[in-house]
Protein backbone atom coordinates (compact mmCIF):
# COMPACT_ATOMS: atom_id res chain seq x y z
CA UNK A 1 0.00 0.00 0.00
CA UNK A 2 1.34 3.58 -0.72
CA UNK A 3 0.61 6.71 0.71
CA UNK A 4 -0.38 9.97 -2.02
CA UNK A 5 0.99 12.53 -1.04
CA UNK A 6 1.27 16.59 -1.71
CA UNK A 7 3.78 17.68 -4.11
CA UNK A 8 6.65 18.56 -1.72
CA UNK A 9 7.38 22.51 -2.09
CA UNK A 10 11.03 22.90 -3.21
CA UNK A 11 11.87 25.55 -0.29
CA UNK A 12 10.59 22.86 2.20
CA UNK A 13 12.73 20.54 0.93
CA UNK A 14 15.80 22.90 0.94
CA UNK A 15 14.80 23.74 4.86
CA UNK A 16 14.36 20.35 5.82
CA UNK A 17 17.47 19.58 4.29
CA UNK A 18 19.29 22.73 5.80
CA UNK A 19 18.98 20.85 9.38
CA UNK A 20 21.90 18.20 8.01
CA UNK A 21 24.91 19.66 9.04
CA UNK A 22 27.57 18.89 6.43
CA UNK A 23 31.07 19.29 5.67
CA UNK A 24 32.50 21.50 3.44
CA UNK A 25 34.74 21.32 0.29
CA UNK A 26 35.81 23.12 -2.71
CA UNK A 27 36.44 20.86 -5.94
CA UNK A 28 39.45 22.29 -8.01
CA UNK A 29 40.83 21.10 -11.56
CA UNK A 30 43.06 22.92 -14.08
CA UNK A 31 42.59 22.64 -17.76
CA UNK A 32 44.13 25.26 -20.22
CA UNK A 33 46.35 27.31 -18.18
CA UNK A 34 43.32 27.85 -16.21
CA UNK A 35 42.21 26.65 -12.36
CA UNK A 36 38.19 26.30 -11.67
CA UNK A 37 36.49 25.51 -8.61
CA UNK A 38 33.48 25.47 -6.29
CA UNK A 39 32.50 25.42 -3.45
CA UNK A 40 30.59 21.96 -2.78
CA UNK A 41 28.86 20.78 0.52
CA UNK A 42 27.32 17.55 -1.29
CA UNK A 43 30.04 15.32 -0.85
CA UNK A 44 31.02 12.01 0.69
CA UNK A 45 33.02 8.67 0.57
CA UNK A 46 31.69 5.81 -1.67
CA UNK A 47 33.76 2.88 -1.44
CA UNK A 48 37.24 2.23 0.59
CA UNK A 49 38.01 -0.69 -1.82
CA UNK A 50 39.06 0.81 -4.61
CA UNK A 51 38.59 4.08 -2.93
CA UNK A 52 36.13 6.29 -4.13
CA UNK A 53 34.13 9.41 -3.40
CA UNK A 54 31.35 11.12 -4.82
CA UNK A 55 29.72 14.74 -5.04
CA UNK A 56 26.68 16.20 -6.69
CA UNK A 57 26.67 19.47 -8.70
CA UNK A 58 23.77 21.46 -10.38
CA UNK A 59 23.52 20.47 -14.08
CA UNK A 60 23.70 24.12 -15.32
CA UNK A 61 27.52 24.14 -13.48
CA UNK A 62 29.39 26.94 -14.72
CA UNK A 63 32.81 25.57 -13.52
CA UNK A 64 31.84 21.37 -13.60
CA UNK A 65 31.86 20.88 -17.78
CA UNK A 66 35.78 21.92 -17.42
CA UNK A 67 36.01 19.76 -14.74
CA UNK A 68 34.94 16.93 -16.87
CA UNK A 69 36.83 17.81 -19.48
CA UNK A 70 39.97 17.47 -17.47
CA UNK A 71 38.97 14.31 -16.28
CA UNK A 72 40.24 14.37 -12.95
CA UNK A 73 39.76 16.65 -9.66
CA UNK A 74 40.80 17.36 -6.40
CA UNK A 75 38.79 17.86 -3.34
CA UNK A 76 39.83 20.51 -0.72
CA UNK A 77 38.41 19.85 2.68
CA UNK A 78 37.79 23.25 4.26
CA UNK A 79 38.63 23.91 7.74
CA UNK A 80 36.93 26.42 10.22
CA UNK A 81 39.63 29.10 9.17
CA UNK A 82 38.32 28.81 5.49
CA UNK A 83 35.30 30.65 5.47
CA UNK A 84 36.45 33.52 3.05
CA UNK A 85 37.45 30.20 0.35
CA UNK A 86 33.91 29.13 0.74
CA UNK A 87 32.49 32.37 0.22
CA UNK A 88 34.11 33.29 -2.93
CA UNK A 89 34.35 29.60 -4.56
CA UNK A 90 30.59 29.82 -3.84
CA UNK A 91 30.12 32.61 -6.58
CA UNK A 92 30.07 32.84 -10.45
CA UNK A 93 32.40 35.09 -11.78
CA UNK A 94 34.44 36.20 -9.36
CA UNK A 95 37.85 36.02 -9.16
CA UNK A 96 38.74 32.97 -7.02
CA UNK A 97 42.05 32.46 -7.28
CA UNK A 98 43.72 36.01 -6.93
CA UNK A 99 44.46 35.89 -3.44
CA UNK A 100 44.08 31.86 -2.60
CA UNK A 101 47.22 30.44 -1.20
CA UNK A 102 46.72 26.99 -3.63
CA UNK A 103 49.81 24.80 -5.11
CA UNK A 104 49.42 21.89 -7.56
CA UNK A 105 48.85 18.40 -6.83
CA UNK A 106 50.42 15.21 -7.93
CA UNK A 107 47.32 14.95 -10.48
CA UNK A 108 47.76 18.56 -11.95
CA UNK A 109 44.74 19.64 -9.46
CA UNK A 110 45.19 23.29 -7.43
CA UNK A 111 45.22 22.33 -3.69
CA UNK A 112 44.77 25.10 -0.64
CA UNK A 113 47.68 25.17 2.10
CA UNK A 114 45.15 25.37 4.95
CA UNK A 115 42.93 22.96 4.20
CA UNK A 116 42.30 19.61 6.57
CA UNK A 117 42.93 17.67 3.85
CA UNK A 118 42.61 16.79 -0.01
CA UNK A 119 41.84 13.91 -2.36
CA UNK A 120 43.20 13.65 -6.19
CA UNK A 121 40.41 11.77 -8.25
CA UNK A 122 40.22 10.45 -11.58
CA UNK A 123 36.55 10.97 -13.05
CA UNK A 124 35.20 7.11 -12.14
CA UNK A 125 31.32 7.97 -13.12
CA UNK A 126 28.80 10.68 -13.63
CA UNK A 127 25.01 10.08 -13.41
CA UNK A 128 22.15 12.15 -13.82
CA UNK A 129 19.62 12.90 -11.11
CA UNK A 130 17.11 15.41 -11.73
CA UNK A 131 18.52 18.89 -11.75
CA UNK A 132 21.97 17.76 -10.24
CA UNK A 133 24.90 15.25 -11.85
CA UNK A 134 26.27 12.79 -9.15
CA UNK A 135 29.81 12.25 -10.16
CA UNK A 136 32.20 9.97 -8.55
CA UNK A 137 35.90 9.73 -8.50
CA UNK A 138 38.71 7.35 -7.82
CA UNK A 139 41.41 8.80 -5.21
CA UNK A 140 44.80 8.60 -6.73
CA UNK A 141 46.77 10.40 -4.16
CA UNK A 142 45.85 12.34 -0.90
CA UNK A 143 46.93 14.19 1.70
CA UNK A 144 46.64 14.56 4.99
CA UNK A 145 48.19 17.85 6.05
CA UNK A 146 49.44 19.31 9.14
CA UNK A 147 47.34 22.25 9.36
CA UNK A 148 46.96 24.28 12.12
CA UNK A 149 43.25 23.91 11.83
CA UNK A 150 42.09 21.03 13.43
CA UNK A 151 38.35 21.37 13.32
CA UNK A 152 36.15 21.45 9.97
CA UNK A 153 33.88 24.40 8.44
CA UNK A 154 30.58 23.06 9.11
CA UNK A 155 27.27 24.30 7.16
CA UNK A 156 24.03 24.38 9.38
CA UNK A 157 20.67 25.72 8.83
CA UNK A 158 22.07 27.90 6.09
CA UNK A 159 25.32 29.12 8.08
CA UNK A 160 28.68 27.93 8.95
CA UNK A 161 29.54 26.53 12.09
CA UNK A 162 31.78 24.44 13.93
CA UNK A 163 32.30 21.69 16.58
CA UNK A 164 32.01 23.02 20.03
CA UNK A 165 32.73 19.99 21.78
CA UNK A 166 34.21 16.69 21.74
CA UNK A 167 32.13 13.73 21.33
CA UNK A 168 33.91 10.22 22.64
CA UNK A 169 32.32 7.07 22.27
Amino acid sequence: MSLITKAIDPLDFRKALGHFASGLTVITSHIDDEPVGFTCQSFYSVSTTPPLVSFSVKRDSFSYPKIRRAGRFAVNILSDEQTAVSNIFAQQGADKWKETDWTTSPLGNPVFGRSLHWLDCDIHAEHEAGDHLIVIGEVRALSLQQATATQPLLYFKGRYCNLDASIST
